[in-house]
C-alpha cells in the first residue's frame, strides 16, 4: 500500500491514504474520475508487474460513494451482527445486467439493485449457504469489486472527514 501511494503522489495526485490492504485508496486531484481509472489503469501493470489484462480501476468521487450509502436499502447494513452487508461495485455494466448473475438463496440472500452498485446481504448464522460466491466464475464479475459495508462507511467517513480534501 505504501507503493501504491507513493505512484499516487508520484502522479500530482495530493492527500493520498490508503484504508486497509486492499487497495483502497483516498486522494485528492484536479482530474476526472475518468482520467484517474486510465492513468492507473495504465500505470500499474508497469509499476507492480501485473497483467494489465486483470486490472480493473474504480474511481468515485465523494459524490458518488455518498449517494450509494444514502441510497441503500431500506434497514441495509443496520444489522452487522445479523447479516454480512456488501456493496459490489460495478464499473462498466449496468445493475440490471449485473443482476442477473446473482441467484440468491431464499431466506439467506438478499440482493438489490442501485446505481453503479448492488447491495448484497446474507444471513450470518448460514452465510456459509449463501450464493453470493457463484458470481465469482462468471465473466459479469470481472466488471465488479466487492467491499464489506463496513469497509463501505469508513471510506465516506474519511472523505468526509473534516481534513479530508478528496
Amino acid at each position: 500500500m505504501a507503493a501504491l501511494r507513493e505512484l499516487l503522489e508520484t502522479h500530482g495526485h495530493t492527500n493520498v491514504s490508503t484504508y486497509i490492504a486492499s487497495g483502497n485508496v483516498i486522494l485528492s486531484s484536479d482530474r476526472s474520475a475518468a482520467a484517474i481509472k486510465r492513468e492507473l489503469e495504465e500505470a500499474l501493470p508497469k509499476v507492480f508487474k501485473l497483467d494489465s489484462e486483470l486490472i480493473a480501476v474504480l474511481v468515485l468521487t465523494r459524490a458518488q460513494l455518498r449517494a450509494v450509502v444514502r441510497d441503500r436499502p431500506k434497514g441495509f447494513g443496520d444489522q452487522p451482527d445479523t447479516y454480512h452487508s456488501d456493496a459490489v461495485f460495478l464499473m462498466g455494466i449496468d445493475a440490471p445486467t449485473a443482476m442477473r448473475v446473482f441467484d440468491p438463496r431464499p431466506s439467506v440472500d438478499t440482493v438489490w439493485p442501485g446505481k453503479g452498485v448492488i447491495y448484497s446481504q446474507r444471513l450470518s448464522a448460514q452465510r456459509t449457504r449463501s450464493r453470493l460466491g457463484k458470481i465469482v466464475g462468471t465473466p459479469a464479475y470481472k466488471s465488479m469489486t466487492i467491499r464489506s459495508w463496513a469497509t463501505t462507511i469508513a471510506l465516506l467517513e474519511r472523505m468526509e472527514a473534516p481534513d479530508a480534501e478528496a
